[in-house]
């Protein structure tokens, strides 16, 4: 079976290290000649707009999917007319505007922040007094890893906001006091059966995730944010893995935003659970059976951002694992992670906190 992927990076890359066991053969699709995912697969350098590498792709492949949300609905059209493609079109569409996605939240009923279009500094100053301050300012499209937006706390701030983001369509929301952030993996498969991953537990700086921890014990939230992700699965008509972020206030669950690929905060499946998120998007957009989504003991995960630790220290460390992308270091870019696993939760914190002085960034 032969499964295409537009983009080429390291989601793309643990893809089709998790495929490979399974028979699959793989060809990505990415701007970059060094894209991380061409170091283990064939790489068709091509931007994202070039119908003739699409076609390409997509004559070539079984099925295609991406490895993130960010592609032109043109070129998911193009790939969708020529073959099968997962996750659906609308899904992307979706994920890419954020008035559309908070708009759908509200439609099926998931709690999210309230907020308002801006397309001037004077929708700016009306949204402010709608909204209330504080707020954050986002750009409705590209925005990931805290890029494109800003927090605002006074009136006083809105000109110079306006200015660093504007002449873009924006969007203003209510700013959430959260007491955790916490995110719900979850997978479909093309029979519309689906399956789910304990609930995670995320911790960010800078806008970036800086380490996750499975599963979180919570019940309660965890159950509300299975109902939440179910909702979003079959209104979409969704086939493959999708993941939530939500904030969790007053002991419930605000939605932040959804990304329908696999996701930073499910690298811990790698090693803690029964199948990873990369080995069930893949079964799910192939029509093969899902696989266990239990978790395997208990896990973190610390991102390494523009950095990785000495591998030998990293490995020295009972229960660590080491994973580095094959990229080129630069400050602020994830260039791999450190998972830890142990059959306790009481042997987690020792191990967390050696590797915690051993990351950088």
């Amino acid at each position: 079976m032969k499964v295409g992927i537009v983009g080429g990076g390291q989601l793309a890359r643990m893809l089709v290290l998790a495929g490979y066991p399974l028979g699959l053969e793989f060809r990505v699709l990415d701007p970059a000649a060094d894209a991380c995912a061409g170091q283990v697969a064939r790489l068709i350098q091509s931007h994202y707009d070039d119908e003739v590498h699409l076609a390409e792709l997509a004559a070539w492949a079984d099925v295609v999917t991406f490895d993130f949300e960010n592609v032109p609905a043109a070129a998911a059209r193009i790939l969708a007319q020529q073959s099968v493609v997962y996750p659906p079109e609308e899904a992307l569409a979706i994920a890419q505007d954020r008035l559309l996605e908070k708009t759908l939240f509200w439609e099926l009923g998931i709690p999210a922040p309230t907020f308002s279009t801006v397309d001037s500094l004077e929708e700016l100053h009306d949204a402010a007094l709608r909204v209330g301050l504080p707020a954050v300012l986002k750009t409705r499209r590209l925005g990931y890893d805290g890029k494109g937006q800003q927090v605002l706390h006074n009136a006083a701030e809105l000109e110079s906001a306006w200015e660093a983001l504007g002449a873009v369509p924006l969007i203003l929301e209510e700013f959430v006091p959260f007491e955790r952030e916490v995110s719900v993996l979850a997978v479909r498969g093309r029979g519309g059966e689906t399956a789910f991953y304990p609930l995670v537990d995320n911790q960010h700086r800078d806008g970036m995730l800086r380490l996750s921890q499975a599963p979180l014990t919570a019940p309660a939230l965890e159950q509300e944010g299975f109902d939440y992700a179910r909702r979003l699965l079959e209104r979409l008509n969704y086939v493959g893995l999708l993941a939530i972020e939500f904030f969790v206030k007053d002991g419930h669950l605000v939605v932040n935003e959804m990304a329908p690929r696999v996701h930073n905060s499910g690298h811990w499946t790698l090693e803690g659970a029964e199948t990873s998120q990369f080995e069930n998007h893949l079964r799910a957009i192939l029509g093969l059976p899902l696989g266990s989504t239990a978790a395997v003991g208990y896990s973190a995960m610390l991102n390494g951002i523009g950095d990785l630790p000495e591998r030998a220290a990293v490995l020295a460390t009972p229960g660590a694992h080491y994973h580095a992308y094959g990229k080129a270091l630069r400050p602020g870019r994830k260039v791999g992670h450190v998972t830890l696993w142990a059959t306790d939760p009481g042997s987690l914190p020792a191990g967390l906190e050696r590797l915690q002085a051993l990351t950088t960034g």
